[in-house]
Order: structure tokens, then C-alpha cells, then sequence
């Protein structure tokens, strides 16, 4: 229109037809006006999705949009996500025909522990000139919490159960039993212990039979977290903290269901967040109250009040998985002599974790001098992370040295191995 004005102004006989053109499209627009500002409801928004999302795995997100007007029409759909999410240039355009119901699907990952709040749903409805927009907005205002990552839980579990965790190339532990907790007398299959044999009952049914044995159970088991700094570290989009909590809470479910009892401390300065171990209804819910908001700070973690906790609160023997992590000899060295102390009296399993990015430089080829030195100093900090795993086994005392990404399947392994082996 302003072209054509324009070009009226060179050329007069085009006043006429720019005018009827002009008083054509005002026309056009006050009907679009009047369309769409004549429904209060033109348009219906609403967002589903789950009460509680998983913290580094995919959650899904559905919208369901349903026109009201009777013409086809444009919508521009804007979803006010958490700001955590810093999602501030993604709309959805989409055109939506007469009476149409349409859904739109996408998945947000969060990163963090903690609530989120969405806001509202704002659908922007244009037709014919698109000149004029409307904004519906849709009050859908919803906090969310995220949890520790929960979607893992029944696979791992699974996997516990069928005696068949392989995940990333890692194999399943040996499973060397010394348990002598009766369980039942079956008919032997191939791969039997023939030691096993009860001769008794293979005399009464004529088939070779065997007793079977389970591992030991309504024993206590402890995810004891560090929330130091040391504990900040990410890795993989996640701090090593959410690494921990994560196989914590995966260690609790398949410890409960294998009649274990599962507990939960969180250490800084102090002992910040407790729960005993039980195995009462519930318990698995409250360990993820507990997780869901949990935080690391720049203080020093003071292994003397998990110690004090330890003797004070733990009355029963107990498997002790402590998630921490020592960058050198001398960091462990100072808190060593709390950690022989609390393996005195429980069965105590330190977990630390190496520098996956270190370790993949010091598998790199050196081209150049800078290389050599920098591949030198990286497999420095790996050894220096060996040298601490020997002197905590010197002193009796259970370790699993792992790269962060496979920290699940490797705490689940070594804790299968600690009850088939009566290591607790």
C-alpha cells in the first residue's frame, strides 16, 4: 500500500484505483478485527505433561490446540517454558482449519534438581491480511519438580534381577555366592553347582536335585553423599553431585526390592540430610524427597560428622557407599582416618571417579612437544588416581574408580558383588 501511494503521487491517474485499494483493505482488516475479538474463546490451549520430570533424561511435553472459528486461521503458539531451560526464541506455527484439533510434541531435559515453573500459553490467531493478531492467552501457570533421574529405574532394575547388566560394553560381575540362607530344592539344570547335590531328595524323586541358596537380606544399606566442592565438577551436563544421587537412588530401589533396607545421608561440613534405612512402604519416595533439592557449595566436606553419624544413628551393621571424590594422595590423607574408622564397624565402599575429558587426552597421539606434555600430565592425574584406590584397598577398605557416565551400572555391579560375595 505504501509502494502504491507512493507511485500515485509520480503518476496521478493512479490516485482513483489506489484509493479504492486503500478503503478495500481497511475493510479487510476491521473484518478481522471484528472476527476474531468477537469470540471471547476463539481458540483452546492446553498444556499436559507429567506432575514431576527426571532430572538428565527427556521429558516429554504435549499441547493441545482446538480452533473455535469458523475459518481457517494462523496461529503462532508461545509457551512461556521454565527459565532454567533459557528457551526464549521458540515459537510453534502452525495453521489450524475450522473446528481442527492439533497436538504438538516436544521433550525439554533438565539439568538441574529442583522446581520448575512454567507460565502461561500464549496463541497469537491471524487470518486473511494477517495485519491484525489476537493474542488467546491461556492461563496454564504449573510448578513442576524435578527429581533425581527416575526413568532408569526399572530398566536397572530389571537388569538386577535377570542377572544380565550389560550396559556401554560393561560386563555383569561373576556370581560367586557364599551365601547359605536357604532358599528351595529344584531339579539341577546345566551350570549347576554339582556340590550343591542333595542326594536325599534325588533318591525320593529318581532326577538329580539341587539346593538353591539366595543372598542375604534386611540388610542395611547407606548412600552416604558428599555435597562438597569437590562434588561441583560436570560432566555430561550433569555435576558429579546428580551423577551420585542419581545411582543412589537406583541403588536404593533395586536394594529394597531385593528385601534390603535402604537408607540415605548427605555430608558437607556437617551431616545435612538423613534418613534411616528401612524398608517399610514409602521409604523409596522419601529417599527422593530427600534427593530432590539437594545442592553443593565451595565448603570443605568434614568426613569426622559422617563418622559421628555413622556410630551414632547406624545400630546394625551396614554397607556404607560413599560417593566423593580425591584429586590427590594428599586430600585423602586427611580424611583417612575417619574413613578406617567408619569401615571398623560397617562395611564402607568409597566411590570416586576419574576425569573422563584427562582420560581421553591421555589416549590421544602426542604430535608435538606441547602434546607430549600435556598427554604426560594427564596420565600424571590418572595414576595419582590409582595411587589413591591402592591405599584406601591397603587399609581394608572397598573402592570403584569410574568415569562418570558409567557410574550406574558400575555401583550396581560392585553392590551385587559385595552381597553375593558376603562382603558385608
Amino acid at each position: 500500500m505504501i509502494v502504491c501511494w507512493v507511485l500515485a503521487y509520480v503518476f496521478p491517474f493512479l490516485l482513483g484505483p489506489v484509493r479504492i485499494l486503500s478503503l478495500v483493505y481497511l475493510l479487510i482488516v476491521l473484518f478481522e478485527i471484528w472476527t476474531l475479538y468477537r469470540k471471547s474463546y476463539g481458540i483452546e490451549a492446553e498444556r499436559r505433561l507429567s506432575d514431576r520430570f527426571s532430572n538428565g533424561d527427556e521429558n516429554p511435553v504435549e499441547i493441545r490446540l482446538r480452533s473455535r472459528f469458523p475459518m481457517n486461521i494462523s496461529v503462532d503458539l508461545i509457551d512461556e517454558v521454565p527459565e532454567q531451560f533459557q528457551w526464549r526464541d521458540r515459537s510453534f506455527k502452525l495453521k489450524l482449519q475450522a473446528g481442527e484439533l492439533h497436538e504438538i510434541k516436544y521433550q525439554l531435559r533438565p539439568n538441574k534438581r529442583g522446581p520448575y515453573l512454567f507460565g502461561d500459553l500464549h496463541c497469537y490467531v491471524s487470518f486473511l491480511s494477517h495485519s491484525v493478531q489476537r493474542d488467546f492467552k491461556q492461563a496454564q501457570a504449573q510448578e513442576i519438580k524435578t527429581y533425581p533421574s527416575f526413568l532408569d529405574l526399572r530398566r536397572y532394575e530389571l537388569m538386577a534381577f535377570s542377572e544380565h547388566l550389560r550396559f556401554q560394553g560393561q560386563k555383569r560381575v561373576r556370581q560367586v555366592s557364599i551365601s547359605q540362607e536357604f532358599e528351595k530344592i529344584d531339579k539341577y539344570v546345566v551350570g549347576d553347582d554339582y556340590r550343591r547335590i542333595n542326594w536325599k531328595a534325588t533318591a525320593r524323586t529318581g532326577s538329580l536335585m539341587v539346593n538353591h541358596y539366595r543372598d542375604e537380606r534386611s540388610q542395611n544399606i547407606v548412600s552416604a553423599i558428599d555435597k562438597g566442592r569437590v562434588m561441583k565438577m560436570p560432566f555430561g551436563g550433569l555435576s558429579l553431585l546428580d551423577h551420585a544421587i542419581n545411582a543412589s537412588l537406583i541403588l536404593a530401589n533395586v536394594s529394597l526390592k531385593k528385601g534390603d533396607r535402604a537408607g540415605l545421608v548427605s555430608i558437607q561440613h556437617k551431616v545435612q540430610a538423613e534418613l534411616l534405612p528401612s524398608s517399610r512402604n514409602g521409604q523409596m519416595m522419601q529417599i527422593m524427597e530427600r534427593l530432590y533439592a539437594e545442592k553443593t557449595s565451595y565448603k570443605e566436606t568434614d568426613f569426622r560428622a559422617l563418622y559421628r553419624w555413622c556410630m551414632k544413628r547406624l545400630k546394625e551393621r551396614s554397607l556404607v557407599m560413599l560417593y566423593t571424590n580425591f584429586e590427590s594422595l594428599h586430600a585423602l590423607n586427611r580424611q583417612l582416618p575417619y574413613l578406617k574408622l567408619i569401615n571398623r564397624q560397617h562395611r564402607l565402599l568409597v566411590i570416586f571417579f576419574l576425569n573422563e575429558e584427562i582420560e581421553d587426552l591421555s589416549r590421544e597421539s602426542a604430535n608435538n612437544l606441547q602434546e607430549v606434555y600435556r598427554r604426560g600430565l594427564a596420565e600424571d592425574f590418572i595414576l595419582e588416581k590409582r595411587r589413591i584406590a591402592k591405599a584406601l584397598q591397603a587399609q581394608g577398605i572397598q573402592t570403584l574408580l569410574t568415569r562418570p557416565e558409567d557410574l550406574n551400572v558400575n555401583a550396581l555391579n560392585k553392590y551385587l558383588e559385595i552381597k553375593h560375595r558376603g562382603l558385608l
